[in-house]
């Protein structure tokens, strides 16, 4: 017998009404989207982060993750009807599209024979399609299964079209890029609807508690063990996204899960700061970027000479909170050349309310430019080697002795453009030459100014002598890069003049052809009017043929000439033009 069923009360068959109602308003909304806004944001995102990867000196090649077979056959066909459609590529479990066929085929081809093919479609479709985008490719279209154990550090672009819960995940798709042999910082850009409150929160846990979007090397081992594999965390995100309708509900659900959170991210951080302060020195730990989140945000080495050089300039001016940040209270340069804001300045910024200071802020530019035009007294300075919080095994051996240190701005002219070095140069007392890397730490020490002294025509020989070598090794370096620029720029000409020639070769060839062909038919021809029709045909043709003949030469000799111009414009722009200017002289003393 059928099982038995309870007929539907009035309040349950209202319930289901409704919900069926939703379901088909859900699908006849779905059906009504034209046009994608997170396909058309995709295009913008592109179009901002390749310049932005120009900039960084790295090559033009994005990586697309997403989750779904369907969203990649989607940007792809988005993609192809856009200034990005050259080079695109997909990878995925399968690649049975056509285009993976014809790369897997050429691929094939290239390296039959060797041991490259392994005779695994699978293996092999992978390393084809890798290669054509490490080749030839612009955009590889990733979904994460296909994605999983290739290698791809000559691409730093990352795009997060569908960003994953799950933390190591997220980590897995960066180091695809960010590995062994990258040479360039990795950009990483993530799709986040900032109208939802649930996917909002998801990423300010991904970019905050985590950390996966910062620093050298990403989110520390120790941060994403504190969550194991991430699966639970993953069902936990999960879990609020199928119970939590309301705002308030949303909130309440992921402050619970931060919390708890807090105390296993915290403790394992602590523990391995801890373990980093106390045995590595300052050059490892500015490598691995340590965030001392309890006490003070994270500032690099050229952010600290920033906010050192602050400090000094806005002596008595401005209340420093902490080595990132400051309260100024008085304008230093009221008067001129418009108003500098008052306030809270924070490098980076922390809160909404703070001015984010940086390198071209108008405050930090003219402290910059006030410092840079001021005249500096040889002085001597005490280092304190010992008051140092960190540790310095490079200065060690100079504990207890004295010495002389000079600072030069270097300045060289060529291909147009100038470019300023800062050359350091040390010597002792004893006339021990200190290595770059050593006075460059020298001047990272706690010290106290003592009294203005004078230098003597000896030391400031030494001090050249020690300069001169660095000068050297920037010309030639520099001179080595011009060198590979000429032979870029040289191989251009080359190929535009080769490709002139042989499209000219190949007409000449065709009109050969359409000669021939035109005097058997000539020949062939049975009547008078046809065969003088036929020579008069042959006599244009010839007379074509003469002039891409001589359009030919005329080439070569353009080429000649153009070729000349090119090698006296860079003899000009080659030639170096150098300049030195000492910014200060100090007598040292450890």
């Amino acid at each position: 017998e059928p099982p038995f069923e309870e007929p539907l009360s009035e309040v349950d068959r209202a319930a289901l009404e409704a919900e069926i109602a939703d379901l088909d308003s859900f699908a006849e909304l779905a059906t009504s989207i034209d046009h994608n806004a997170k396909g058309k944001a995709l295009l913008k995102a592109l179009g901002v982060a390749f310049p932005k990867v120009r900039a960084l000196g790295a090559l033009e090649k994005a990586i697309i993750f997403t989750e779904s077979r369907k969203t990649q056959n989607y940007l792809l066909r988005v993609l192809a009807d856009s200034p990005f459609a050259e080079g695109i590529v997909l990878f995925n479990g399968s690649n049975t599209d056509e285009r993976s066929k014809q790369i897997y085929a050429a691929w094939k081809e290239k390296h039959q024979g060797t041991d490259r093919v392994t005779g695994s479609r699978t293996a092999d479709m992978r390393s084809a399609i890798v290669d054509y985008f490490r080749e030839e490719g612009r955009i590889m279209i990733a979904t994460e299964a296909g994605a999983e154990g290739i290698n791809l550090q000559f691409c730093s672009l990352v795009v997060n079209y569908d960003l994953p819960w799950n933390p190591q995940r997220i980590e897995q798709r960066i180091g695809r890029c960010h590995r062994y042999g990258q040479e360039h910082d990795v950009v990483v850009v993530n799709f986040l609807n900032k109208k939802n409150e649930a996917d909002r929160r998801v990423y300010e846990l991904l970019s905050e508690k985590f950390q996966l979007f910062e620093g050298v090397f990403g989110a520390s081992d120790e941060v994403l063990g504190a969550i194991g594999s991430g699966v639970d965390f993953e069902m936990r995100i999960a879990a609020i996204y199928q119970s939590c309708r309301k705002q308030e509900e949303i909130k309440s659900a992921f402050d619970q899960l931060q919390l708890e959170l807090n105390f296993e991210i915290t403790e394992a951080m602590t523990h391995t700061r801890q373990k980093l302060l106390d045995n590595f020195d300052d050059e490892v730990r500015e490598k691995l970027r340590i965030r001392d989140r309890d006490s003070k945000a994270y500032l690099n080495r050229f952010e600290l000479m920033l906010m050192d050089l602050t400090r000094h300039e806005l002596d008595g001016k401005a209340d420093f909170v902490d080595d990132s940040s400051f309260q100024l209270r008085t304008n230093p340069f009221a008067g001129r050349n418009g108003d500098i804001p008052l306030g809270l300045y924070e490098l980076p910024r922390r809160s909404g309310e703070a001015h984010l200071y940086r390198l071209n802020h108008p405050l930090a530019e003219r402290i910059i430019n006030e410092a840079k035009q001021r005249e500096l007294p040889t002085a001597e300075i005490h280092l304190d080697l010992a008051a140092y919080e960190g540790k310095i095994s490079i200065l060690e051996r100079l504990r207890g002795n004295s010495g002389w240190l000079s600072l030069s701005c270097f300045t060289v002219e060529s291909l147009d453009q100038a470019e300023d070095y800062l050359l350091l140069a040390a010597v002792t007392d004893m006339g021990q030459t200190i290595e770059e890397e050593a006075a460059i730490r020298l001047l990272t020490l706690p010290a106290r100014v003592g009294a203005s002294v004078d230098s003597t025509p000896e030391i400031m020989n030494a001090l050249e002598e020690g300069t001169r070598g660095r000068k050297e090794s920037v010309q030639r370096s520099i001179s080595e890069r011009n060198a590979r620029f000429f032979e870029t720029e040289a191989e251009k000409l080359e190929g535009w003049a080769d490709d002139l020639k042989l499209g000219l070769e190949r007409e000449i060839k065709d009109i050969d052809r359409q000669i021939k062909e035109a005097r058997r038919a000539a020949t062939a021809a049975l009547t008078l009017e046809e065969k003088l029709a036929g020579q008069k045909h042959i006599k244009s043709l010839e007379a074509l043929r003469s002039q891409k003949r001589r359009s030919l030469f005329d080439a070569q000799d353009d080429v000649e000439g153009r070729r000349d111009k090119f090698i006296q414009s860079l003899e000009t722009k080659l030639t170096q033009q150098t300049k030195s200017k000492k910014v200060f002289v100090i007598r040292w003393i450890m």
